[in-house]
């Protein structure tokens, strides 16, 4: 994977460490926030909602000894439709080609069968130290982290390290960032150092407002919302930029409820968003909402297609 990435630094590399990074578990045990705290900025959207993450997102990490690079990809799941099959496949194609596997755990939940499952398939990624992570200490009990500590460290003999954390208090990140390049090869960085992440805008801008989207939504509507990015453009004569976006659905009473009553939910999703995307492109945005319709999506070869799945 570095070899595709290795860019032409002109840094002295002795002693210098670069790599890539990824975070596993089940779906919803922080993964992408820990990405963001890591990074320092958010790259990765998150959600209370599981399986939030959809594309392979690289956030890098600079430090004064060397780079890292994040691989923040969607939670290991059971699919139950096209599109996780092929998140799944694209995970799997993602362990094949790190340094660094984190197996993340919250400290506020005990090991279960999905966390057991996923750290055997570990055996399958034999080029990759593998670190565990219990991550949400902040709104844990001690014995509680005491215990969940106890169940990872027992899930593998391989643990590089077994590192207690949170990523939203910040407690103990520094001493994963360490550990993690401790154990990547040596080498020169493979980003400028003013690169976060490798994402587009037009990507970045889509995942704010499919983040957007999904707060407050439930049941199956999640994983049925996709966003696509119709236009971008400077308004001439003006400090604004147009932004044109539509919000795809499986479902008509899936549209009816991100339009909401009179249109009022996807206003709300709108300023949202907006307050985002103006951060992100540093001048005032119009934000142009449609949505539509695309039947059954999630299941359908051509419909991911178009959508970049």
């Amino acid at each position: 994977m570095s070899d595709d990435l290795s860019a032409e630094t002109g840094v002295d590399d002795s002693g210098h460490r670069s790599g890539f990074v990824t975070f596993v578990g089940r779906p919803n045990v922080g993964k992408s926030t820990l990405t963001n705290a890591l990074v320092g900025e958010k790259i990765a959207i998150t959600s209370e909602k599981p399986q939030t993450t959809r594309r392979a997102i690289r956030g890098i990490v600079n430090r004064p000894d060397g780079q890292l690079v994040i691989v923040d990809t969607p939670g290991i799941h059971r699919p139950r439709t096209l599109l996780g099959e092929r998140l799944n496949d694209l995970v799997e194609q993602v362990l094949g080609d790190v340094d660094v596997i984190g197996f993340c755990v919250p400290a506020t939940e005990k090991v279960g069968p999905g966390d057991r499952r996923i750290a055997a398939s570990l055996d399958g990624y034999p080029r990759a130290k593998k670190i565990a992570i219990v991550t949400k200490v902040d709104i844990a009990e001690r014995d509680e982290i005491t215990e969940r500590l106890m169940e990872v460290d027992a899930l593998r003999e391989d643990w590089a390290a077994v590192i207690p954390l949170s990523a939203l208090t910040r407690v103990q990140l520094d001493v994963l960032a360490d550990e993690v390049l401790a154990l990547m090869p040596e080498g020169p960085a493979l980003y400028g150092d003013d690169v976060v992440t490798d994402e587009t805008t037009e990507d970045r801008i889509a995942e704010m407002i499919r983040e957007a989207a999904l707060e407050g939504v439930r049941d199956e509507l999640p994983h049925s919302i996709a966003v696509v990015i119709d236009d971008i453009a400077p308004r001439e004569g003006s400090d604004l930029t147009d932004v044109h976006a539509s919000i795809v659905v499986e479902r008509d009473s899936q549209k009816a409820i991100i339009i909401g009553r009179k249109g009022a939910r996807l206003r709300e999703v709108g300023a949202t968003a907006r307050a985002g995307i103006e951060e992100l492109l540093g001048t005032r945005v119009f934000l142009g909402l449609h949505v539509k319709v695309a039947k059954e999506w999630q299941r359908d070869p051509k419909q991911l297609g178009r959508l970049g799945f």
